[in-house]
């Protein structure tokens, strides 16, 4: 069976990447090829942070690999929080207070459409190889729903009158941009 190292330890994308791939590929993390350092995300786009990782992980561990990073984009915002969703209010992975952020800077807008993004840097056989998956939606104006992570509270896709947050994972990779990026991958690895 293939083996493809996911550069992170972000057990919720690990969660939702095992369920898009049902067994077809061996999914190693970070931990499990013992790497334990934290790779800088110094890129200003979605691309160049996906591509550090993935480069990290390649050029120390010469195995295959990817890396990804994704976030919400808002259209009020001028396509903030972007690259900084993790960090938007500061402190890295604080969700709560990102989500504030948000409503408090969209609280007097009526322009709520926005998108998530994802951007997979895949280092196949020593060649870089880039997927993306894109999902409109709009902010609500209070979060909604316990599952998911992140924005996945307000952000209400297109087409649904659930959050992410009110999703299933199953549900949720049916249409997210990380399940799209994942699909175009895994569609590239059974012809690669």
């Amino acid at each position: 069976m293939t083996e493809l190292v996911f550069a992170t330890n972000n057990r919720h994308k690990l969660e939702e990447v095992e369920a898009k791939l049902q067994g077809k590929i061996k999914l190693l993390t970070l931990n499990d090829i013992g790497c334990h350092d934290d790779i800088e995300e110094t890129g200003t786009t979605f691309k160049a942070n996906a591509s550090i990782k993935s480069q990290y992980i390649y050029n120390r561990y010469k195995l295959n690999c990817f890396g990804d990073d994704s976030g919400l984009e808002i259209d009020a915002l001028n396509g903030e929080p972007g690259v900084y969703s993790a960090r938007y209010a500061g402190e890295h992975g604080n969700h709560a207070a990102n989500i504030k952020q948000v409503l408090d800077k969209l609280k007097d807008e009526t322009n709520r459409k926005a998108r998530f993004r994802t951007v997979i840097s895949l280092i196949w056989n020593g060649e870089e190889y880039f997927f993306e998956g894109t999902v409109e939606g709009t902010i609500r104006t209070i979060p909604s729903g316990t599952d998911g992570f992140g924005y996945d509270p307000i952000f209400e896709p297109d087409g649904y009158a659930i959050t992410f947050a009110e999703m299933t994972m199953n549900e949720k990779n049916q249409i997210s941009h990380r399940a799209k990026a994942m699909e175009k991958l895994i569609a590239f690895l059974s012809i690669a």
